[in-house]
């Protein structure tokens, strides 16, 4: 099975590839013109993506949209756990302002929704979460985005997201269980 990938972040393809064994998986086309992810939901982002890659390319495409939710900031970042310090920030520089603006220790959730469109428009979404807290000292090497400071809740030894290996990551995050989803129905498909 083939499906096009949204994207043109070869980290993204990488872990999408770890994600879904079995699946051959194409990045974005240069040529092909995604629209803002302007949508006030992960699906709404997730579909602008995936709806333009599917269109464009007539074949089935997915996507994906992820962020981090805080309960001390009433669920923001959200859908713009991207742009949460500015509309070019860095990740150090979304971490620093999530880290600002929540205390340690608070509940954080990690979210995930991955759509697929098929050729013939059909769609459908998959979703994933990971519950956690805020730690209080930034750790680990591995990950992106808000990983070195975020503890969850199923790695019970205190090692936060960064601090874990692919497999373990993989085994408990938010994409890792949208992308299980996603390859479940696939099969049955």
């Amino acid at each position: 099975m083939s499906l096009v990938l949204a994207t043109r972040n070869e980290h993204k393809l990488r872990e999408f590839e770890r994600l879904l064994p079995g699946v051959e998986l194409e990045p974005l086309p240069a040529e092909v013109v995604v629209p803002p992810e302007d949508g006030d939901t992960y699906v709404a982002n997730a579909l602008i993506k995936a709806r333009a890659a599917a269109a464009a390319l007539g074949r089935a495409a997915i996507a994906d949209d992820s962020g981090v939710e805080a309960a001390a900031l009433g669920g923001r970042p959200g859908v713009r756990s991207a742009r949460f310090a500015g509309e070019d920030a860095t990740d150090a520089e979304n971490l620093a302002r999530l880290r600002a603006d929540a205390p340690a220790g608070s509940p954080l959730r990690y979210v995930c929704v991955i759509a697929h469109v098929a050729a013939d428009g059909t769609e459908t979404c998959f979703y994933g979460a990971c519950a956690g807290a805020l730690a209080a000292v930034v750790r680990g090497a591995g990950g992106f985005g808000y990983d070195p400071a975020f503890l969850p809740d199923d790695c019970p030894d205190g090692r936060t997201m960064a601090e874990l290996d692919d497999a373990e990551k993989d085994a408990i995050s938010h994409r890792g269980r949208a992308a299980r989803a996603l390859l479940a129905w696939l099969e049955q498909a």
